[in-house]
């Protein structure tokens, strides 16, 4: 019989950790409150046993012991203590650590916050590095209306202090988040909020109301107005119009009807011109049609 790897319920993890090996060592969400998420259901935050977690990286040693990078699954991995970070890192390097791989997994702002810099410096060196954050947006205002559970100022002095210690990140975006008519102030503040920053990129994902989610609870009572697909354009290119700094774009997922990438400011004008005539071709019925046909994200 083939060993296996320990994963419980819903296992994501970001386009460009396609090639990473897969790791659980948490699984859920310690937040678990976004009135718009889905993707962990009902499931309680669980940390994986120290035991389980050496079993996996042995079953890894075995078939592939020169892996240049692992990925920690579970929705915030980060939230763990520095020490047991430190400890998974340590067996990580114990089993695999031949190929010197580096250590990415998803984090939550809230997650940095409990963490010096000196200890998010001794993290980067053990090879913690390139993090995931779903900031969502940059407008206190919108996250506070769906209950993100930080301001936009924590989302720069939290970041601002992995920078300090020498570890990348990737932020993502969630157009329309902030409802209909709201798209171009929630650009306009995140783009305050990121140009004080250095993403390494930005990932656009278009919001996609699920019946699970407390947000579509809301559309249904008429407490929450969705953006047109149209607006949901125009929040984009006011995004990438006024993002002043070097990163890349990434929106090739399923929530996007039209995927794009690309790299600022390189690429500014090219993706500008993307959208705008992607706007202009499609219409709100079929950009529509294509929303309601998204099943899963």
């Amino acid at each position: 019989m083939q060993p296996t790897l320990h994963f419980d319920g819903p296992v994501w993890r970001p386009p460009y950790e396609a090639t990473s090996q897969l790791v659980q060592v948490t699984a859920g969400c310690t937040w678990h409150r976004c009135r718009f998420c889905t993707l962990y259901g009902k499931q309680k935050f669980r940390m994986s046993p120290m035991s389980e977690i050496e079993e996996d990286l042995k079953v890894v040693h075995a078939f592939q012991p020169r892996v240049h990078r692992i990925f920690l699954t579970g929705a915030n991995p980060f939230v763990l203590t520095t020490n047991r970070l430190t400890d998974i890192a340590l067996l990580i390097r114990k089993y695999v650590g031949e190929g010197h791989p580096t250590i990415g997994c998803f984090s939550r702002i809230t997650d940095i916050r409990n963490k010096t810099v000196e200890e998010l410096q001794q993290l980067h060196h053990l090879g913690f590095d390139y993090l995931t954050i779903g900031v969502e947006s940059g407008d206190s205002e919108t996250l506070t209306r769906v209950n993100k559970g930080y301001m936009s100022e924590d989302i720069v002095e939290q970041c601002r202090k992995l920078e300090k210690a020498d570890i990348h990140y990737h932020f993502f975006y969630l157009v329309g988040l902030g409802g209909h008519g709201n798209g171009e102030r929630n650009a306009l503040r995140s783009a305050g909020v990121f140009n004080q920053l250095h993403p390494v990129s930005i990932g656009f994902l278009s919001l996609t109301l699920f019946p699970e989610s407390q947000l579509y609870q809301e559309f249904q009572e008429g407490k929450f107005e969705e953006a047109t697909e149209h607006e949901r354009f125009d929040e984009m290119i006011t995004l990438i119009e006024h993002l002043h700094i070097q990163t890349h774009i990434l929106g090739r997922t399923v929530s996007n009807p039209v995927p794009f990438t690309g790299s600022l400011p390189h690429d500014r004008v090219s993706l500008l011109q993307e959208l705008r005539d992607a706007k202009a071709e499609l219409s709100e019925k079929q950009l529509r049609s294509y929303r309601d046909s998204i099943e899963s994200l």
